[in-house]
């Protein structure tokens, strides 16, 4: 399932930005993708590491700026469905969770955020701050097999 997400969550005309990385095109764009919604560098660097992909936050830096040098501009969500997720994740011996929203046609991350804490005030403010970027009025959420919305 990631490496479809991965596949989906770029476009083919960035090949020619990234000859000769060691690191496969789709992991590029998805760690970019994870800097622009507003991951630091070092969140994105952890982000990827959770999926067993270990690079310097240096290397994600080389990524972003040699994309914004590119010129190609990323692509725009207008989501009419979107899922949620949140996973706990232990970053230097301290729990954290992790939430994340992608549009589920275009598969585009739409916003990741890192909090402290659990419960339903992080969940909230993370809707929230999405809410605030893109207009949900009109949106689908997709509810998990526990009911949560």
């Amino acid at each position: 399932m990631l490496a479809d997400l991965l596949s989906e969550s770029y476009d083919a005309n960035l090949e020619e930005s990234w000859e000769n990385e060691r690191t496969a095109t789709p992991v590029r764009a998805f760690a970019v993708r994870l800097h622009q919604t507003g991951c630091s560098l070092r969140e994105t660097t952890t982000i990827l590491a959770e999926l067993g992909i270990e690079r310097s936050h240096g290397a994600v830096w080389n990524w972003v700026h040699r994309l914004a040098d590119s010129g190609h501009d990323p692509p725009e969500a207008q989501p009419k469905r979107v899922a949620v997720d949140e996973t706990a994740v232990k970053i230097n011996g301290e729990w954290s969770w992790l939430y994340a929203a992608i549009d589920t046609e275009t598969k585009l991350i739409l916003d990741v955020a890192l909090f402290g804490r659990h419960g339903t005030d992080p969940a909230a403010a993370f809707l929230h701050r999405l809410n605030e970027k893109y207009d949900l009025s009109d949106t689908v959420f997709l509810v998990d097999q526990f009911g949560y919305r």
